[in-house]
């Protein structure tokens, strides 16, 4: 961070994932660089200075920051052009949210290593991280011309976001100790967030996406869809043949995750491109244009974007992603594409389809997490699931190596979750932990269970008779390559007696399922390899959607025990260390707290990994230019919205 942004008792307080990125923001240095006489002296798209001229848009000079963001490009970019890129069906709204929803208060620069300013120009902490206050840019405007204030920021937190009708509990973002924070409005853009304890992780979670409540609903229009300021709203709820305001308001404002955030053409946002063409039902592409009051430029004074429009085309299987990709009807993609199995393929067609390979470096744990559903809503399969000796002779009757050779190309190796190797924060025996094939062990472990006896095919049954079988569900449009893994888990596992279904199952009934708790067991991912602060699902039951194997634990944890189930003791004791660890800004007693928290995760064992996550990568048109060749690849760092899309441009 530059030392403009550093105020009063504010000291930038670096991630230890700083090492395991080293080198990477060589690639392209991006920085805020405030510097107000460059609002006067903007340049903007030809397009935009016509509609200036002829009276149909205010002057730039009116339309932006009075100290707009400064982004220090590569090359100073031209003016034009649409870029391209795949959605996956009806519920791949964060294909959108990667690439343009990133406009929170703070964002991360391309190392991931640190918050820079971004809404909020500046900003100060106070010495036991309680207090937070932000210095919003000057004469900034929303999407439709109106003025974003700090008004917008207390109604997004205090009116919306705090709302009981809207969230069953606050997001996570804004809670600390099961307390919430308060947003008071100091000035028209200062406004100060007040936490009842200290939360010096405060500043990293607002970089992330779940980060973006306080500059996500615009006020002058979302509170005409909230009864706090619209008394009329039972007949616009009822206009709309809609059960209640809060539904209403989600359909018109969106939210963080889901589709109608990119539903309504009318709400106005923050974001370089504003929906033109909107993601609803029975869309077959989503199309988005320069916002005219974006208020951020370049080192030579120019508006951003440089591109004119975003076209996001909805394919309905990866096929057909694969084929505009290789055509050259793609201008960067990854999402969907990036598995081993397509490398050799997009390899082969750079030359045919004019593009180049970019490299994703992950932050993940895990490339396939197993989640056993502890909480499952059948006694016998939750008492199953839930003996730590089961899990682990599921985990030592599998055979990683042929996994990893067959499915990964061999580029990985063993692993459990917990920090990835070479991490400050790394956990031997966390991650390592029963990776081992040992089937005469597992074998043993589950004749002591009870489960000796089998039927004519070989399955162990259970007490009660019947057979030790369950269903994993996986999502194979988003991820084949666990498919290919879970298939051959099922014949590891048929080798010690255990029966399995490769349930696939379309990305909307995943969630429905693991939402509702009907699930036996789900894979996914496991996040928290290079940000286990930002994204510790794995690690206790955190997160109410990617905790898996007990999302009423989860429920009860986001809700202060209000909602879901009371967790057992070993899981109540790390969310008090991790709450604590969060609220402390001194690294080595964090580190010191969460290696507490590892320690009880290992213990527990409640997840199966089955290899650590290995680097991804996606394509990029040769013509499109200022994308960096390499950057990371993560929920909390929503690539490649960090690396700013809103300064690419196409050459000539």
């Amino acid at each position: 961070m530059s030392k403009d942004t550093q105020r009063g008792p504010y000291r930038r307080r670096g991630l230890d994932r700083r090492d395991m990125l080293k080198g990477l923001a060589g690639a392209t240095a991006l920085s805020a660089l405030p510097h107000q006489a460059l609002a006067q002296a903007a340049k903007e798209a030809p397009a935009l200075a016509k509609l200036a001229a002829d009276g149909k848009l205010p002057p730039l000079a009116e339309r932006i920051s009075a100290n707009p963001l400064v982004i220090k490009v590569e090359k100073v970019g031209r003016y034009g052009g649409s870029l391209r890129r795949g959605l996956r069906g009806s519920s791949d709204h964060n294909g959108i949210l990667r690439m343009v929803g990133n406009q929170g208060l703070v964002r991360w620069n391309l190392a991931f290593t640190e918050v820079l300013p971004n809404v909020a120009d500046k900003w100060e902490v106070n010495p036991d991280s309680t207090e937070f206050t932000f210095y919003l840019r000057k004469g900034m405007k929303w999407s439709d011309g109106k003025p974003f204030t700090a008004d917008d920021v207390v109604f997004s937190i205090e009116d919306c976001a705090k709302n009981t009708e809207l969230y069953k509990s606050a997001p996570s973002a804004i809670v600390i100790d099961n307390k919430s924070c308060t947003a008071t409005k100091v000035d028209e853009t200062t406004v100060k967030f007040t936490f009842a304890s200290p939360y010096a992780l405060f500043l990293e979670q607002m970089a992330t996406p779940l980060g973006q409540y306080p500059t996500l609903f615009a006020k002058h229009y979302c509170s005409q869809f909230h009864p706090k300021y619209n008394s009329g709203i039972a007949d616009l709820v009822k206009a709309a043949n809609l059960s209640d305001w809060g539904t209403l308001f989600r359909n018109k404002c969106g939210d963080i995750e889901i589709p109608s955030r990119w539903g309504n053409v009318d709400k106005p946002t923050l974001d370089p491109w504003v929906v033109k063409e909107a993601y609803t039902g029975g869309a077959t592409r989503v199309v988005m244009e320069r916002n005219p009051y974006f208020w951020q430029v370049d080192t030579a004074g120019n508006q951003l974007p440089y591109i004119d429009r975003l076209t996001f085309n909805i394919s309905q299987d990866v096929e057909s992603l694969m084929l505009d990709a290789i055509s050259g009807r793609l201008d960067i993609q990854e999402r969907h594409l990036d598995t081993l199995q397509n490398k050799p393929t997009l390899s082969q067609n750079m030359q045919k389809g004019g593009y180049r390979l970019i490299e994703l470096i992950s932050s993940s744990s895990q490339q396939v997490q197993i989640y056993l559903n502890m909480t499952h809503k059948d006694a016998k399969v939750r008492e199953m699931f839930a003996n730590k000796e089961f899990r682990k002779a599921l985990s030592l009757g599998m055979n990683r190596k042929e996994i990893i050779d067959l499915v990964y190309l061999g580029q990985s190796q063993p692993h459990q979750t917990g920090p990835r190797p070479g991490h400050p924060w790394y956990h031997a025996g966390l991650s390592e932990q029963f990776t081992d094939h040992d089937p005469a062990q597992a074998n043993a472990i589950l004749d002591k269970l009870g489960y000796a006896k089998k039927d004519g095919s070989g399955i162990r049954l259970r007490p009660d008779g019947q057979k030790v079988f369950f269903a994993i569900d996986v999502i194979p449009t988003l991820y084949p390559d666990q498919v290919d893994a879970l298939e051959l888990v099922k014949r590891h596992w048929a080798e010690i007696g255990v029966d399995i279904k490769v349930n696939t199952i379309e990305r909307a009934l995943y969630y429905t399922r693991g939402d509702n708790n009907d699930h036996d067991a789900a894979v996914w991912p496991g996040p928290g390899g290079l940000d286990p602060m930002l994204d510790p699902r794995d690690y206790f039951a955190q997160h109410t959607q990617g905790s898996r194997y007990a999302v009423p634990w989860a429920q009860w944890y986001v809700s202060g025990g209000k909602d879901g189930q009371e967790p057992p003791e070993s899981q109540k004791q790390r969310m008090k260390l991790f709450d604590q660890a969060r609220a402390t800004a001194d690294l080595q007693k964090r580190a010191a707290l969460m290696k507490q928290v590892f320690d009880l995760t290992a213990d527990a064992f409640e997840t199966v990994g089955i290899c650590l996550a290995v680097n991804a990568f996606g394509i990029c048109k040769n013509n499109l230019q200022n994308v960096p060749a390499r950057y990371p690849n993560a929920w909390t760092w929503p690539n490649p919205g960090p690396a700013l899309p809103q300064q690419f441009f196409f050459a000539t």
